[in-house]
């Protein structure tokens, strides 16, 4: 990775992104649980949590590290930027043990530091971001032919998740709603960056917002943002804050470094060799994620009837890989 001045703004703004976001995970998951006690819950379709002040505060915690987050991509490549994202999963799962009670298992933090490793080789071999000089570039990489088809097979998942899969798993399988929310942001990081790129010209003196482009990527950031919040907030009051983050963090970070493949061509500019250490990068990632899925109910009780649950039970005294001292 090339060190430029755009290089080092980005990577400072996807830092604080990390610790205000995984902060605000642990807030909003409190304004939830308050809110579940005294109505519906938003798992089972409720909106109670919306007179919840925690909830709020975990918002306005989460919009501020989603703008520094949104700067970051002004500057720097997606591949460069979401993967620090992992950071955010130290400060969710540290916040987690101490304000929720919900205790990491040592596998679990190894998974965490595994993620941490993979994110770090590939920042160490991220491209450099290509110069572009107005939106209308951004514009014409989004509808090539390999972008459109990308983002016409993400609608349709999508579109299946929510109206097939969501009434009938939804409550049991915490990849359907993170699947929803990681597809969609996808799309939101790409028009996330068309957008940051559009005011960072605009604040040099080169107006983009003349342009229907500029706000036809705003649009679909709007409409994109309102269905991740709307199930990122049915996963959270639905399963342990511990393993949603790092496994939102890797599809998400997946799905758009994908996206920013197929659309920026970032591995155009590198050889071989940076591009098989970023791949080792996720391959690590990813093994970090699955010792953590697999390590969570470490110890429970065979009777469980909803593995993929992981919540309060007065009825057991196991040592599970991520309990929640709430329970009993």
């Amino acid at each position: 990775m090339g060190i430029s001045s755009d290089n080092v703004h980005g990577l400072v703004l996807a830092v604080s992104s990390s610790i205000f976001i995984g902060s605000s995970f642990i807030i909003k998951k409190k304004g939830l649980k308050n809110a579940a006690s005294s109505g519906t819950s938003a798992g089972d379709g409720g909106y109670a949590y919306l007179y919840e002040p925690w909830w709020w505060i975990g918002m306005i915690t989460m919009i501020v590290g989603e703008i520094a987050n949104f700067a970051a991509y002004a500057y720097a490549p997606a591949i460069l930027v979401t993967p620090l994202g992992a950071l955010s999963i130290i400060f969710c799962a540290v916040l987690a043990h101490f304000i929720l009670l919900e205790r990491l298992h040592i596998f679990g933090v190894l998974g965490c530091i595994l993620c941490v490793v993979g994110s770090t080789s590939i920042v160490l071999h991220a491209p450099q971001e290509r110069s572009i000089e107005s939106v209308k570039q951004v514009w014409h990489l989004a509808t090539e032919p390999g972008f459109l088809v990308y983002g016409c097979i993400v609608l349709i998942v999508v579109a299946v998740l929510i109206f097939k899969f969501v009434p009938t798993h939804g409550h049991t399988h915490l990849i359907v709603y993170v699947g929803i929310c990681s597809l969609m942001g996808s799309l939101t990081v790409m028009s996330v960056k068309a957008l940051g790129i559009a005011l960072k010209l605009t604040f040099s003196g080169s107006n983009q917002f003349k342009y229907y482009e500029t706000w036809v990527f705003t649009i679909v950031v709007i409409c994109c943002c309102v269905l991740q919040i709307n199930y990122l907030n049915k996963a959270l009051d639905t399963f342990n804050t511990a393993v949603i983050s790092p496994t939102y963090y890797v599809m998400f970070t997946s799905f758009t470094i994908l996206a920013s493949i197929i659309m920026f061509k970032d591995w155009d500019s590198q050889n071989a060799s940076q591009i098989v250490t970023e791949l080792c990068g996720f391959v690590t990632i990813l093994s970090g994620t699955f010792l953590l899925h697999k390590t969570k109910d470490m110890g429970s009780s065979p009777s469980s009837n909803s593995p993929s649950y992981i919540g309060p039970n007065p009825n057991s005294n196991s040592n599970s890989g991520y309990r929640n001292d709430n329970a009993g």
